[in-house]
């Protein structure tokens, strides 16, 4: 055996068990049109944050869509513009890449903006202590270890009556507009996980009719302790 060989395997031996970091831990909050999912986030962030004083690289944060689109467009040499509308689980016709792929040299193909943002979804969510809401986040980290996944549902004219108050709409332009965003939102989840997948599943549903903003974040925290998701 070469003196080299014998140098690496002994270093080998002393190096620190924590040289790999296991992905995670992270937090992806889905919700249905009408459920409180951004005062949840927040909230949930909040307070893992001061109950466990939780500050610099531990902290928690919110994966915002705008830094998504930032390091997309960094990543790609594309305007954030061009690249959004994957979040709205669009893609572009035949026609539209062949004509886009012949007039610019900073074409890129639908395919490569899906991995790209998927990509940048997953290592963002790897680093640990992300929040995420929406993005298709189940299925983007629903294989990593460290991670829990909550929906937030209601009943049907709960949600109505709620964004009538919100974007004082009328009662039929109200419905429609939860149906669309519900609809909306599945095909996210189906865009960025595949139809038919198991990866779309959820580890807690709340009934945010029944259950207030913080006895919601409450029940999540707990899951978390109890899951080793919280240092």
């Amino acid at each position: 055996m070469s003196i080299a060989l014998i140098r690496y395997l002994s270093e080998w031996g002393k190096r620190p068990s924590d040289m790999y970091k296991e992905p995670g831990p992270v937090v992806t909050i889905s919700r249905e049109m009408g459920c409180p999912g951004k005062q949840v986030s927040s909230t949930l962030i909040e307070e893992l944050n001061k109950r466990y004083r939780l500050k610099n690289e531990l902290a928690w944060r919110w994966l915002a869509k705008e830094e998504i689109l930032h390091i997309a467009s960094a990543k790609l040499g594309l305007p954030k513009e061009n690249i959004d509308y994957v979040f709205e689980a669009k893609r572009k016709g035949i026609m539209q890449e062949i004509l886009e792929s012949m007039s610019t040299k900073y074409y890129k193909s639908d395919k490569h903006i899906q991995n790209t943002v998927k990509s940048i979804i997953r290592s963002e969510a790897s680093k640990g202590h992300v929040v995420i809401l929406g993005r298709g986040g189940v299925a983007i980290t629903r294989d990593i270890p460290r991670s829990i996944h909550i929906h937030l549902e209601a009943p049907f004219e709960w949600r109505v009556l709620r964004v009538e108050e919100m974007y004082h709409f009328e009662p039929r332009e109200a419905e429609l507009y939860v149906r669309e965003i519900d609809r909306k939102r599945e095909e996210i989840r189906v865009y960025f996980g595949g139809k038919d997948t198991d990866y779309t599943r959820f580890d807690i549903t709340f009934n945010a009719m029944t259950l207030s903003v913080h006895e919601i974040v409450d029940i999540i925290i707990h899951a978390m302790e109890v899951r080793n998701l919280i240092v």
